[in-house]
């Protein structure tokens, strides 16, 4: 069933223009149901698109009690042509902020003491992003996600207007659409394992 209006928390603040993707992505994680959560656009993010984080007034309280805030690029990187969230196909959008709240729910498992080291390793170490994203979109095909995030990245990767650069970076710190198909299988085969 296609999520409406009525069914955004007042802990969610999401801006119209993506309000059912984002709600259609909230519907695949009813564990952030009482989670406070922004999303937010943003003029530029360094080197990404979209970009999870818990809030700085929040960043010290416990993990249960945190908010976080979703920032999305008002532009995506390209090579000769404006490029913004309008000219995103929405299913893509989904995948988008899908894999973003796999982000939440991570970060929700980690105590104060963890994230400070986590943001610390994020900052100087590409082995640790590689790992953050690729748990990230673990975490959103185990929650249902596997089909908006094989668009996602087919859609990136193919697409003639987005820079080598941005397409390298993906390539080099997330799953690839390989990967995440083989997801999707094992998830299909365990799920078909339990209902014999």
């Amino acid at each position: 069933m296609m999520p409406t209006q009525d069914s955004i928390p007042n802990n969610k603040i999401i801006p119209e223009i993506i309000e059912k993707e984002a709600i259609m992505a909230l519907s695949y994680y009813p564990e952030l149901k009482d989670t406070p959560i922004t999303f937010k656009f943003k003029d530029q993010i360094k080197k990404s698109t979209m970009q999870a984080q818990p809030t700085w007034t929040s960043f010290f309280k416990r993990s249960k009690n945190r908010e976080y805030i979703i920032l999305i690029s008002r532009k995506i990187q390209i090579e000769n042509e404006a490029f913004t969230i309008k000219d995103i196909p929405s299913d893509v959008i989904v995948g988008w902020l899908g894999h973003e709240l796999g982000h939440v729910m991570d970060y929700s498992d980690r105590n104060n003491f963890g994230m400070l080291i986590f943001g610390f390793k994020y900052l100087f170490s590409k082995m640790h992003i590689k790992e953050v994203e690729r748990t990230a979109d673990t975490i959103a095909v185990a929650h249902g996600m596997g089909d908006y995030i094989l668009q996602t990245k087919n859609f990136i990767l193919d697409h003639a207007n987005i820079s080598e650069h941005y397409k390298k970076r993906i390539r080099s710190f997330y799953m690839s659409p390989e990967e995440v198909m083989e997801l999707i299988n094992k998830g299909k085969l365990e799920e078909a394992a339990t209902a014999e």
